[in-house]
């Protein structure tokens, strides 16, 4: 997808409708299913709990169903990580957006950067799925940032991605634009956490980024300010 000239026509093309509070109810869940398909969001962001019922109500659609992995804390050992992935993907998961080791990101430990991405990609990548790679920026120097970049890269992932939304701070301009030149133009960056506004997802984009995930895309089409956490 181009990262250029995003407007209220297309954006929503660019959003994953993401609902991951540990409280939301079924009928919440699918209010969210049903927002995206009105709206035509890329996909719907959800716990693994969830996915069944988010594939079952987006059948058809268009739209796709994502989770995530070792959420938020990305404090799992990576064989529990690839499970966990596993069952999401047979549960009907087109995406998974997976937590980093971030013990290893802190110390900039690439090699072990790479070994719990790819044990989760190649999981992913076996039953046809897409995999993005939550950084945690806001916890990480410009230098640690690049060294998880590359380690996404090196592990096979399709994506990179800013933030869970649970760990403090969010999605920046300069962090977007310093994944997209660590990873280059092949690879996704999807720029999550904060972005509540359609001026803001098109700073996003404008910086490099693919792909938004936000829990106020309704807002952002309508070109309002969403203020609602993930």
């Amino acid at each position: 997808m181009s990262n250029e000239a995003a407007t209220p026509a297309n954006i929503a093309s660019y959003i994953d409708h993401t609902l991951l509070k540990p409280e939301a109810s079924e009928a919440d869940i699918l209010k969210v299913c049903a927002e995206a398909v009105e709206y035509q969001f890329k996909s719907v962001c959800v716990n693994p709990i969830w996915v069944k019922t988010v594939t079952k109500a987006l059948k058809g659609s268009g739209v796709l169903t994502c989770s995530v992995v070792g959420f938020p804390m990305g404090a799992t050992p990576s064989d529990v990580k690839a499970f966990e992935a596993r069952g999401a993907v047979l549960d009907g998961a087109d995406e998974i957006d997976m937590v980093i080791n971030m013990a290893a990101g802190r110390a900039a430990d690439k090699g072990a950067l790479v070994d719990d991405i790819r044990a989760v990609a190649e999981t992913v990548h076996a039953g046809e799925a897409i995999l993005k790679v939550i950084i945690e920026t806001s916890m990480l120097d410009d230098e640690q940032k690049v060294i998880a970049c590359e380690a996404a890269v090196e592990a096979g992932a399709d994506f990179v991605k800013t933030s869970t939304g649970f760990n403090g701070g969010g999605a920046t301009v300069e962090d977007i634009a310093l994944m997209r030149k660590t990873v280059g133009p092949d690879i996704g960056v999807k720029a999550s956490g904060g972005v509540r506004s359609l001026a803001d997802a098109q700073a996003m984009i404008a910086a490099g980024a693919t792909r938004i995930g936000a829990s106020s895309g309704i807002a952002i089409v309508k070109g309002e300010q969403g203020s609602s956490a993930y």
